[in-house]
């Protein structure tokens, strides 16, 4: 088999030279016969052999020859470590060129071997950046009317553009007004072939505003023509479309000038005027772009007024009674982000009974540590953002207590203080009605760990003793504080490098002496 493939290596390089048809047919045959038993080894034979440089110079639309080269080239490329080889040996320009094919067989397997070079490696794709596929693939795409051709551009595109250089390139070379060409013939039809290339081209869309310049250079401010185009999107009655253009807007909102300028201008009732269209068996998809889409519009802070006055809040906890993880993660973190500094929306959130119970639920959602993240960090943002007594009783009577007192175990930072943030606040307005379900989950033992710990962060420590501070006005709790030797852990930290830790050392350390 090695002598076979060596000899055959060698005999193509002369063939490929001469170009006599039936040897060089022969040849190809053997190298595909080879790299069907072992493609791996065969294709490390080939790149070693120097051959792939000539393939380029054997992809030539009418020899009879080209789409067994292809196949070779899409064999091949099914190896990561052939990929950037393939790019370098300059197969990318004759195999985009092929794509003019009239013949089914070669446009298949050229459609293969550039989807395979490009596919799932970030390496090859900077590679291909550096050619003018971009601009020769929209060329391309502007002349095909059939639809079987367009697919195949598609299924090269797509990968390529997950790459940001590519994507703006794409950008440049008119790939989006194909698109939106595309999206306005074929919205109304029912044919499978349309509905497909619909959805395709939409996707693609979205794709291609997943980069920082192309989406900027596409938003134009909020007066481009694509960004409009997508807006007419969402109140459309087409699902496809409506997903799309919730995508589309979550997308663009990922600054706060554009995330402004659209609330300024309209887009969360459009956004919660489709997310009505969904509640009653809606398109779950649907529902989690538009909650995505409101959930970054939702981060500016001259946003959350302006959007908690619109209605949004309403609109979001409809969404309450979903089964679906993905939709329970997004409402959540909607809501989080359109309270944060907003204390009346707080409270009136924090009050919301079904709401609680719904979030201690969720706490509880094991499978899903997304769901289960968010609805702490919400539990405690209520109480952090309201500082109320009357969400604090109704998140103690809802049994969340002890998921707070968990988060404050966390292995995130960021949720740790959160919840100790929290808990502080509950020990300071309401320390009566949360007693004894702040005994019962062993907060004092958690709160002496984390003080004892080194690798807790300056925070955590200073957080931990504000709440222990806090805490010494229960007396149960006070004699659990005693117990635990609180002052060696404390007065070992009055030296700590922070100076905020440091002088809440001091302080926790004469509050404790003093009540002794």
């Amino acid at each position: 088999m090695a002598d076979n493939l060596s000899d055959t290596l060698k005999k193509l390089k002369i063939t490929a030279v001469d170009r006599t048809e039936d040897s060089l047919e022969g040849c190809l045959d053997c190298l595909l016969q080879a790299l069907a038993q072992n493609n791996m080894e065969t294709s490390e034979k080939i790149q070693g052999s120097g051959i792939l440089q000539l393939f380029a110079s054997l992809l030539i639309p009418q020899s009879p020859c080209t789409a067994k080269v292809a196949n070779i080239i899409a064999e091949v490329a099914k190896n990561e470590f052939m990929r950037i080889p393939c790019v370098d040996a300059g197969l990318i320009s004759p195999l985009v060129q092929l794509l003019n094919s009239k013949d089914q067989e070669v446009l298949l397997q050229t459609g293969r071997a550039l989807g395979n070079i490009c596919y799932d490696s970030q390496s090859s794709k900077e590679q291909f950046a550096s050619t003018n596929i971009a601009e020769e693939l929209v060329k391309l795409f502007r002349k095909q009317i059939e639809h079987d051709k367009r697919e195949m551009i598609f299924e090269v595109l797509a990968p390529l553009a997950e790459n940001d250089a590519i994507k703006l390139q794409l950008v440049e070379a008119g790939l989006v007004e194909c698109l939106l060409e595309i999206v306005q013939q074929k919205v109304d039809s029912d044919k499978e072939d349309d509905i497909a290339e619909l959805k395709t081209a939409s996707d693609l869309m979205v794709l291609l505003l997943l980069g920082d310049e192309s989406m900027q250079k596409l938003f134009e401010g909020g007066k481009g023509n694509v960004f409009q185009r997508v807006l007419s999107w969402i109140p459309s009655n087409n699902h496809q479309l409506q997903l799309a253009g919730a995508l589309a807007i979550a997308n663009f909102a990922r600054n706060d000038g554009n995330c402004i300028h659209m609330v300024d201008n309209g887009i969360v009732e459009k956004l919660t005027d489709l997310l009505d269209r969904h509640v009653e068996d809606g398109n779950v998809t649907v529902q989690h772009a538009a909650l995505s889409a409101l959930r970054n519009l939702a981060i500016p802070v001259v946003n959350k007024a302006k959007m908690l006055s619109a209605g949004v809040t309403e609109a979001v906890l409809k969404f309450l009674k979903s089964e679906m993880p993905p939709v329970q993660f997004k409402l959540l973190g909607t809501l989080r982000m359109l309270i944060d500094a907003q204390a009346e929306a707080a409270e009136q959130l924090g009050k919301n009974v079904k709401l609680v119970e719904r979030l201690v639920e969720w706490c509880e959602a094991k499978d899903h540590a997304g769901v289960m993240g968010e609805s702490n960090r919400l539990l405690s943002a209520l109480i952090r953002h309201s500082k109320s007594k009357d969400v604090i009783k109704t998140i103690v009577q809802s049994g969340g207590i002890k998921h707070l007192v968990t988060m404050a175990t966390s292995e995130h930072v960021i949720m740790q203080n959160e919840a100790l943030v929290a808990l502080a606040l509950i020990a300071a307005l309401e320390l009566g009605t949360a007693e004894k379900d702040l005994e019962s989950t062993k907060l004092v033992q958690i709160l002496h760990k984390l003080l004892a710990d080194e690798r807790s962060a300056p925070e955590i420590k200073y957080n931990s003793m504000v709440l222990i501070c806090a805490l010494m006005g229960s007396e149960s709790l006070h004699k659990e504080v005693q117990d635990l030797a609180f002052l060696d852990v404390v007065s070992k930290l009055r030296s700590h490098e922070n100076k905020s830790v440091a002088q809440q050392a001091s302080l926790t350390e004469q509050r404790l002496t003093v009540e002794s």
